[in-house]
């Protein structure tokens, strides 16, 4: 076995952290100015497939028109899936150690409340709890003032996306250790969700986490989802991506995508009047956005501009899925265009890189106090049990060699 150098170790992971966060940062980006809308609708609004960065639904209306007034979707600007995502690296740069329900209430929600930040779609600065969605002040009502055991705390939300739009970082801390990520994220997502949002969280953080690993591949991540995934959301990733393998052309997979979810989905087929069942409870539905992002990255054979290019023409909530979609391509290795990055970049004001870097630096610290923690209990165990540390567990090539 041939191991690499430090230093081309350290670029690896770096590259895999940048991928999947740059990646998300563009997908909910070019997802934005469409969401909410059929792929029919999308069509005729553009005179086509959305292929890139594209304005504002309603043109030079958007700060009056509904239903999206008064935030400037389109033409670069990322959304709150973003706006989360950066505010949680920003917890890992605090705590620089795996996290917890706690943390989020500790950190994440003080950091919503009392730090202004540029809101692109705002187009200027205010606390990111004036831009963010009902289903995430949540946290600020239960934590802040309602002073919830944070374990408990996403009990009674709406059950929406809206804890796994932002867990990218919770599976790239744990590269390459999907049930890793797929449990830390289930305690982190239970200070926001409950029920089937808090199992998407779960699971979309385990996907990222598959995606980072050497050789990973578009089937390799589907099928660590399906190892972990629990109740309506494993059914529904297995319909979906069943349906995927059959096409390679975003295109042809539009309409059977939505087919395969629909019987999984609460929000029913008008996405702007959700049903009566909506965003409830249940042990056999699913969130939309995860499942099909899955799906358009088996469409798309891990290709990044493919895969979110079949997010954000599939509509509905197509910001989140564009998100997780780009995060998993990014993770994968496959390159975000330069261009897109850079005009999403310089439009919404954000350096996608520096959140990139920083996640970087705390994976590598977590992972060392891992491994030295794994050890202890290894040495200790073996004690226990009358064995030499070798016996208990062959140690193998060290990371450091």
């Amino acid at each position: 076995m041939t191991l690499k150098s430090e230093e081309t170790r350290a670029e690896s992971l770096e590259e895999r952290i940048t991928g999947a966060l740059v990646g998300a940062a563009v997908g909910d980006a070019l997802g934005g100015p469409v969401e909410g809308y059929s792929p029919e609708q999308i069509l005729e609004r553009h005179g086509g497939r959305v292929h890139g960065v594209v304005g504002p639904w309603n043109g030079d209306a958007w700060r009056t028109a509904r239903p999206v007034a008064p935030y400037h979707k389109g033409d670069g600007h990322v959304t709150d899936d973003t706006l989360m995502t950066h505010a949680l690296v920003r917890v890992y740069a605090r705590v620089r150690d795996h996290l917890d329900a706690y943390a989020i209430a500790d950190h994440l929600v003080p950091d919503l409340m009392t730090t202004p930040r540029w809101i692109p779609e705002l187009e200027s600065e205010a606390l990111p709890l004036h831009r963010i969605f009902l289903a995430e002040k949540w946290l600020v009502a239960r934590l802040h003032y309602g002073h919830v055991d944070p374990r408990e705390a996403g009990a009674g939300n709406i059950v929406n996306c809206g804890a796994a739009m932002y867990m990218a970082p919770v599976g790239l801390v744990n590269a390459a250790h999907p049930a890793g990520a797929y449990t830390e994220a289930l305690d982190v997502a239970g200070a926001h969700q409950s029920s089937y949002g808090r199992e998407a969280a779960a699971v979309f953080a385990a996907a990222v986490a598959a995606a980072s690993a050497p050789g990973a591949t578009p089937d390799s991540v589907v099928t660590a989802c399906l190892s972990l995934a629990k109740d309506g959301t494993r059914t529904a990733v297995e319909k979906v991506c069943e349906v995927a393998c059959r096409h390679t052309d975003f295109e042809s997979a539009l309409a059977p995508l939505r087919e395969a979810v629909a019987p999984y989905d609460t929000v029913g087929p008008d996405y702007r009047a959700p049903s009566l069942g909506a965003r409830r409870p249940s042990r056999l539905h699913t969130i939309e956005e995860l499942p099909v992002a899955l799906g358009m990255l088996l469409v798309a054979r891990g290709d990044y501009r493919h895969a979110v290019l079949g997010a954000v023409n599939y509509g509905r909530d197509c910001d989140s899925i564009a998100t997780m979609a780009g995060a998993l391509a990014g993770a994968l290795g496959s390159p975000v265009p330069q261009d897109w990055a850079k005009t999403v970049a310089e439009a919404s004001r954000l350096d996608l890189w520096e959140p990139a870097r920083t996640l970087t630096d705390v994976t590598r610290e977590i992972f060392d106090r891992d491994v030295r923690s794994r050890r202890a209990h290894e040495t200790a165990f073996a004690g226990l049990a009358g064995l030499e540390p070798a016996e208990a567990a062959p140690e193998g090539p060290r990371c450091s060699d």
